[in-house]
């Protein structure tokens, strides 16, 4: 029963259709004890031949009308209870989308998509019923059983209702045996769900890759144990299920056997008449589902537990990023970096050492490196993705970005990723993202900008082109490119490319980084990038090897300092006017 005192916060906001749909319950329960009097006492009248036209049309008028009240007040509690349930379900539903949605990227990392979406679907379903269908079989159990013994009793014989309820105690044993058992059996089997659910989204994600390098049989074959897996541990759940219904069904059958058994001596003896027997069978008979239900009721308080277990873990994980702001200043001014060492949480090497520079406003910073020497890193703690911790910190206008509200803090970056995300909609509305009331023009001028207007206006639908899920209609610069009008409309005061200009060729890279220089005078960019190219005209060029600043400066005090970027560049440099060269040959050899 803890699930619904943990549930108890819901039950008080929906107090007024609860109690509504249990009076209803109430009212039902007691017209459904009309007929069984009325046929007791017809028989009666029929075995006395004392049955009259009028008393006959006199119980139908009254059968009739109680089904008419039976049909009204069931309907009520159905739209009251199972409409609350529902309403619980959209809260539940939204409370952990705003749990998502406030988590820090470490979250996700031990976190699977799989198992996230499982949590807001299959478990969010379970305490839904529980809260629905879960009332109605505890209500209905009590409340209709309840009103069932007690007219058993009075109307009919004390001691025959206790004589059918002697096998009653063994089902509410056994039943709740198996709803111990059930709950356990139903984790695991949630489990294996979510586990099927990842693997599901992980394989549609990336069916590129499992086509080009011929892996469907095996990812089939991954997919297959997995879902047999689910199959196995829904079974074993299946298997306590299925318990359920015959214990309950042969525990009526002894009550029915003790009955008429016993009751047939009382009727021989005089104790009660043929037709209190016939009402005592009739209300044996809608003892069936009270007896049931308390069944099921077992049955889904058990799933709805561990349903519930599973989203209060979600609920109670404390963000590894904090929210406690000590100012109500908007952040703006000069960027510094003070960080000796930081290690992302979970890893043991430490991924940034000795790292201290200054970005003065409106100045551009470039960040170049190999793979994997710490590029990104800058960028995630300058997000406040991750934090740093004591004396380590990242700075704006002299104050550390943690004393800082983190929406205002983010509000001022204007970000595009490596991995570039694009909504499965519109161009139009993937451009304007942050502001889908922003109008056309300034949709189409920050597509001028990341210099791909044109490739749009050469789409058949143009802006209303519907890209696929994550950009998969586009190529690779087309998405950079459209990511980077996405954070040019917002006019940032930080831009943020995050080696963001990689599958696009030089001569577009020069452009658009033409037209960010051009238009965003005194406003601050940050760049990293693989192409000394890309950060040739920055202010403030570092060069990153594992996690430490190697060397720093502008362009020209870099390359006559003959170091790694100055090879480097050489080298790019040299490449890049080879296949310009080669480019020309073969398109004069084509024109003559």
């Amino acid at each position: 029963m803890r699930v619904f005192k943990n549930l108890g916060w819901f039950f008080k906001l929906e107090k007024k259709s609860y109690i509504t749909g249990l009076l209803m319950l109430v009212l039902v329960a007691l017209l459904e004890l009309v007929p069984p009097q009325v046929i007791g006492r017809v028989i009666d009248r029929i075995t006395t031949e004392t049955l009259t036209s009028n008393a006959l049309v006199l119980f139908g008028v009254l059968l009739l009308f109680t089904a008419i009240l039976t049909y009204i007040f069931r309907f009520l509690w159905r739209i009251m209870i199972f409409g609350a349930s529902n309403r619980l379900g959209r809260k539940l539903r939204e409370q952990l989308f705003k749990k998502y949605s406030s988590m820090s990227p470490a979250f996700f990392g031990r976190r699977r998509t799989g198992d996230l979406m499982a949590h807001a679907t299959n478990d969010i379903n379970a305490v839904q019923m529980t809260a629905g269908a879960g009332i109605l079989t505890i209500a209905d159990s009590v409340i209709t059983g309840g009103a069932v013994l007690v007219t058993m009793a009075l109307t009919v014989s004390p001691k025959l209702t206790l004589i059918a309820m002697i096998p009653l105690p063994f089902m509410v044993i056994l039943t709740s045996w198996y709803g111990s058992i059930l709950s356990r059996l139903f984790r695991v089997a949630q489990a294996a769900f979510s586990s099927l659910n990842d693997k599901t989204q992980e394989s549609i994600a990336g069916i590129k890759v499992t086509k080009t390098f011929g892996y469907e049989e095996e990812d089939l074959k991954d997919f297959t144990n997995l879902s047999d897996d689910v199959v196995h541990k829904n079974l074993k759940v299946a298997k306590i299920d299925a318990l359920f219904d015959p214990t309950i069904t042969a525990i009526i059958a002894i009550s029915y056997f003790l009955s008429i058994f016993f009751g047939a001596r009382m009727v021989v003896a005089d104790e009660i008449t043929l037709g209190q027997l016939v009402t005592f069978t009739t209300y044996l008979g809608m003892m069936v589902w009270p007896l049931l239900a308390l069944g099921w009721f077992f049955n889904l308080i058990e799933r709805g537990k561990a349903s519930y277990d599973r989203i209060e873990e979600i609920m109670n994980t404390v963000s590894d990023i904090g929210n406690t702001a000590a100012t109500d200043d908007v952040p703006s001014g000069d960027i510094t970096f003070n960080v000796d060492e930081f290690t992302f949480p979970g890893e043991d090497d430490v991924s940034l050492r000795d790292l201290h520079f200054t970005l003065k406003e409106g100045q551009t910073l470039g960040i170049v490196g190999r793979t994997g020497s710490g590029k990104s890193s800058i960028i995630r703690l300058l997000l406040r993705e991750f934090d740093t911790a004591g004396n380590n910190a990242v700075e704006i206008n002299g104050l550390d970005i943690k004393q800082y509200d983190i929406k205002k803090l983010r509000a001022l970056f204007g970000y595009v990723p490596q991995d570039n995300f694009l909504f499965s909609t519109t161009i139009r509305n993937n451009i304007a993202f942050t502001n889908p009331e922003i109008g056309t023009a300034a949709i189409h001028r920050a597509a001028d900008l990341s210099y791909i207007h044109n490739d749009i206006e050469g789409f058949p639908e143009g802006y209303d082109t519907v890209v696929g899920e994550r950009g998969v209609s586009l190529s690779g610069g087309q998405k950079q490119r459209i990511s980077i009008a996405r954070a040019l409309i917002s006019d940032p005061d930080i831009l943020i490319l995050d080696d963001s200009l990689s599958a696009v060729d030089a001569e577009t890279e020069t452009a658009i980084l033409r037209n960010i220089e051009e238009n965003r005078a005194g406003k601050t960019n940050v760049i990293t990038a693989h192409r000394m190219s890309a950060v040739r005209n920055a202010d403030l060029i570092l060069v990153m090897e594992d996690g430490r600043i190697v060397e720093r400066g502008t362009h020209e005090s870099l390359t006559k300092a003959r170091g790694w970027y100055y090879e480097t560049y050489k080298a790019q440099s040299l490449r890049q006017n080879l296949t310009k060269e080669l480019d020309e040959t073969l398109e004069g050899g084509d024109g003559s």
